[in-house]
C-alpha cells in the first residue's frame, strides 16, 4: 500500500480532531453581552453569554466530532461510511445551530460564531472526503483479532524460538 492512503486518512483524523476542538473552544467563547439597565443611580448590568448557552448543541456536537476523529482510525469497510454520514450531520448540524443562533440573538460578536461556522465547514468537508476516499484508506490491524471458528489452528511451537516466533507473528502460543 503506498503512502497516500495513509496520509489521507491522517490529514482527516487531524482535520476533524482540530475542527472538533474549534467548535468547542467556540462554545466557550463569549458571543454575546446583554445589558440590562437599572433606574438612577445604579450603573447598568452585563451578562456575558457563551456560546454553548446560545447555541446549546455546539458543544456536544464538538464532543461528537472529536470522538469521530478517533473512530476515523478504528472503522472500516461499511462502518466509515456511515461515521461519515454521522459526521456529515454534525458538521450541518454545527452550521444550521449557528446560523439559527445567529439569527435570533441580538448583538451578537461575530469571532465566536465565525469559528463555529469555519468548525462545521470544516467537519462537513472531512465527511465528504471521507465519504468518496475512506474505503482505500488503512485500518487498523486484524493482526490479534480471534480466528474464525472454522479455522484450523497452528501447531503448537515446541522449542523456545518457535514460541517467540508465534508471538512475533500475533498468533498465541498457549492456545493449543
Amino acid at each position: 500500500m503506498t503512502g497516500r492512503p495513509r496520509r489521507e486518512l491522517t490529514l482527516a483524523v487531524i482535520a476533524c480532531a482540530v475542527a472538533a476542538g474549534l467548535a468547542l473552544y467556540a462554545a466557550s467563547r463569549t458571543w454575546a453581552v446583554d445589558i440590562t439597565t437599572r433606574p438612577a443611580p445604579l450603573p447598568p448590568l452585563s451578562q456575558r453569554r457563551a456560546g454553548g448557552s446560545i447555541a446549546p448543541a455546539l458543544p456536544a456536537l464538538g464532543l461528537v466530532s472529536l470522538a469521530a476523529a478517533g473512530a476515523l482510525l478504528a472503522t472500516r469497510g461499511r462502518a466509515r461510511p456511515a461515521l461519515a454520514v454521522g459526521l456529515l450531520g454534525c458538521g450541518l448540524a454545527i452550521l444550521v445551530s449557528t446560523a439559527y443562533a445567529l439569527a435570533t440573538v441580538d448583538g451578537v460578536t461575530a469571532a465566536g460564531p465565525a469559528l463555529a461556522l469555519a468548525a462545521g465547514g470544516a467537519l462537513a468537508v472531512v465527511a465528504v472526503v471521507t465519504l468518496r476516499r475512506g474505503r482505500a484508506w488503512p485500518s487498523l490491524s486484524t493482526r490479534y483479532e480471534r480466528r474464525p471458528a472454522g479455522a484450523t489452528p497452528a501447531k503448537p511451537p515446541t522449542s523456545d524460538t518457535e514460541v517467540w516466533d508465534a508471538i512475533d507473528r500475533g498468533e498465541d502460543p498457549t492456545n493449543g
